[in-house]
C-alpha cells in the first residue's frame, strides 16, 4: 500500500509539473534569446530533489519533459531539455548534501546554471556550431532570476506543507 500511495504522488507531481509547464508555453517569451524562461515546472522538480528520492525526482523530470516535448510538438526540444535536466538534477542532488531545505533556494540557482550549461552543450554538439556560446552569459543570467525565483516558490511549498504537516515519508 505504501508503495502505492508513492507512485500516486509522484503521479501527482508529474501532472503538476506538466500543467505548469502548458500554462507556461501560453505566456509570450519578451526575450528574443532561445531557452530564455521562466520554467515554473523547476518548481516541482526542486520540490522533488529536496522531499524525494533521487530517482523519484528524476523519473517525474523525466516524464514532464518527454510527454511535454510530446504534446507540445517539439520533440526537438527533448534533447536539450533532457541534457539540461540530468546535469542539473545531478547537481541539485549532490548540492542537497550541503545546502538545507532552508536554503534550497539557493540549490535551485545552481541547478537553473546547470540546465542552462546542459542546454548549450547539447546545443553545441547538435548543431555543430561553437557560435552557441554567444548565448550562454544570456542563460547564465536569467538562469540565475529564473532559478532564484522558482527555488523561492518550493521553498514556500515546503514550508507551507511542513506547517499542515503534510509530506511524504523519505
Amino acid at each position: 500500500m505504501k508503495k502505492a500511495k508513492r507512485i500516486a504522488e509522484l503521479g501527482v507531481l508529474t501532472a503538476l509539473a506538466l500543467i505548469m509547464f502548458f500554462v507556461e508555453l501560453q505566456i509570450p517569451n519578451p526575450f528574443p534569446i532561445p531557452g530564455i524562461k521562466l520554467g515554473l515546472a523547476n518548481i516541482v522538480t526542486v520540490y522533488a530533489v529536496y522531499r524525494y528520492k533521487a530517482w523519484e525526482a528524476a523519473a517525474v523530470a523525466a516524464v514532464r519533459i518527454t510527454l511535454g516535448s510530446v504534446f507540445a510538438g517539439n520533440v526537438s526540444a527533448l534533447l536539450y531539455s533532457a541534457a539540461g535536466s540530468a546535469l542539473c538534477i545531478f547537481g541539485m542532488v549532490i548540492l542537497k548534501r550541503y545546502i538545507d531545505e532552508k536554503h534550497l533556494w539557493l540549490a535551485s540557482v545552481f541547478g537553473a546554471v546547470l540546465h542552462n550549461t546542459g542546454q548549450i552543450l547539447a546545443a553545441c554538439l547538435l548543431l555543430q556550431t561553437p557560435q552557441i556560446f554567444a548565448y550562454y552569459p544570456f542563460l547564465i543570467v536569467s538562469g540565475c532570476l529564473a532559478g532564484g525565483f522558482t527555488g523561492l516558490c518550493a521553498q514556500l511549498v515546503i514550508n507551507r506543507l511542513d506547517k499542515i504537516k503534510m509530506h511524504p515519508n523519505r
